[in-house]
C-alpha cells in the first residue's frame, strides 16, 4: 500500500511505467522489512509528482526505523531527505560529516530587505557592503559572525521600514562544488 500500486496489482512488471517500476523494486527491497535499505538514484527519471511520492515513503521508512543508504546527484534530494552525507568524487570520499555541518561549511547569507521608499544607507552597514537596488536593500553578511537581528536593529535604530525581508544562503550544490574544487587543487 506505501508504494500505491494497489491498481496495477494484477500487470505485468514489464507494461509499468519507469516510476512505478521503481515503486516495485522499492515494495520488493522492503517485502522483508530489512533494518538497512540501499537506493540507488531512486527518482531518477521519474515525474516530480511521484518523486515527492517516493520522497514521502522513503522518510516514512526511514521514521518506522530503517536505516536508508541513499546514493543520488540530485543534490536538493541529498539536502532534503539525508541527516549525514558523504561527498565522493572519482571513488573517494572527500567529505562525509552531518547535513548540518556540511551546510555550515559556507557560512556567507545574504538578506534583502523590500523598503518602501528611497533611504539613505547607515554607516554602520558599510561592513557589509550593502546594495539599494530595486526598493531592495541587500546585504551580505557571514552568519557565524552577525546574526540577521543585529542587522534588523541597526534598520530599526536607523528608522527605517521594510516590508518584506528574503535570506538566501548556501545549500548542498554549493557546497559540494567548493568542496569537489578545493580537491582539484
Amino acid at each position: 500500500k506505501l508504494v500505491s500500486l494497489e491498481k496495477q496489482a494484477n500487470d505485468y512488471a514489464r507494461s509499468l511505467s519507469g516510476g512505478m517500476k521503481r515503486r516495485l523494486l522499492i515494495a520488493k527491497a522492503m517485502v522483508h522489512r530489512p533494518p538497512i535499505l540501499v537506493l540507488d538514484e531512486p527518482t531518477a527519471g521519474v515525474d516530480v509528482e511521484l518523486r515527492a511520492n517516493l520522497w514521502n515513503y522513503i522518510r516514512d521508512l526511514n521514521k518506522k526505523g530503517t536505516t536508508i543508504c541513499l546514493t543520488t546527484h540530485y543534490l536538493d534530494e541529498a539536502e532534503e531527505l539525508c541527516d549525514y552525507i558523504s561527498i565522493i568524487d572519482k571513488g573517494k570520499i572527500l567529505k562525509d560529516d552531518t547535513k548540518n555541518n556540511l551546510l555550515n561549511i559556507i557560512s556567507n547569507k545574504t538578506v534583502s530587505f523590500a523598503v518602501q521608499e528611497k533611504i539613505s544607507i547607515p554607516k554602520e552597514l558599510d561592513k557589509y557592503n550593502p546594495i539599494l537596488k530595486e526598493n531592495n536593500l541587500i546585504i551580505n553578511y557571514d552568519k557565524q559572525k552577525t546574526t540577521l537581528k543585529s542587522i534588523i536593529n541597526i534598520l530599526n535604530n536607523n528608522k527605517i521600514d521594510f516590508k518584506e525581508i528574503n535570506t538566501y544562503e548556501s545549500n548542498l550544490e554549493d557546497i559540494f562544488i567548493k568542496i569537489i574544487n578545493e580537491n582539484d587543487q
